[in-house]
């Protein structure tokens, strides 16, 4: 599958948030994420333009792969994520989710990967229905960036340039003109944080 995403910083999420309400949008619980980056031992993914993390909601932890951007009006990409069992924590270590994600990080620095940063947020999820479709939308508070609006559709190949003008018209339904194409590590090792 391929995630069509357009990002935006936001001067205003509560006023974002009423305009989602607006909209429909069915908000669900805020999150707390930590995403672990890694650079591969043999590839640049910065040359590559691929990222690879682990990243911890609670207990839960997910490993994701995402390939180059495919085009340049959005973060459009294949991208492949799949969730990882809980592990059985060290003695006196972290429990859970920290448990996992620590356990899965030493196996990916003994195979060579090195451990960028973490990049924390405050997430606060929702779904709106646009035009026939149901759009993924995030209110985040990054730490060290501000906070930001992320607007996401998972699509199959032949459906990308649909859902890229899918995502662009709710943008311009909500008054989002600017979108920002950089990951927030990208944005977080370029403000020197």
């Amino acid at each position: 599958m391929y995630e069509v995403e357009q990002k935006f910083r936001v001067a205003d999420p509560a006023a974002v948030e009423r305009q989602l309400v607006v909209l429909a949008a069915r908000f669900r619980d805020p999150v707390e994420q930590v995403d672990r980056y890694f650079a591969h031992p043999c590839r640049d993914f910065v040359r590559s333009d691929e990222a690879l993390r682990l990243r911890r909601t609670g207990n839960d932890v997910m490993v994701t792969w995402k390939g180059p951007r495919i085009d340049t009006a959005t973060k459009t990409r294949l991208e492949m994520e799949l969730g990882l069992a809980q592990v059985t924590p060290l003695p006196g270590g972290p429990k859970g989710g920290q448990a996992t994600i620590d356990r899965w990080t030493d196996l990916l620095e003994a195979l060579g990967f090195r451990r960028v940063r973490d990049v924390a947020k405050r997430r606060r999820p929702a779904r709106v229905p646009w035009q026939g479709t149901e759009v993924e939308v995030a209110l985040d508070t990054v730490a060290g960036l501000g906070d930001f609006l992320e607007l996401e559709l998972q699509s199959g190949a032949g459906e990308v340039p649909q859902a890229t003008a899918c995502i662009a018209a709710l943008a311009r339904e909500l008054g989002c003109t600017a979108p920002e194409r950089r990951s927030y590590l990208e944005l977080l090792i370029a403000a020197g944080c």
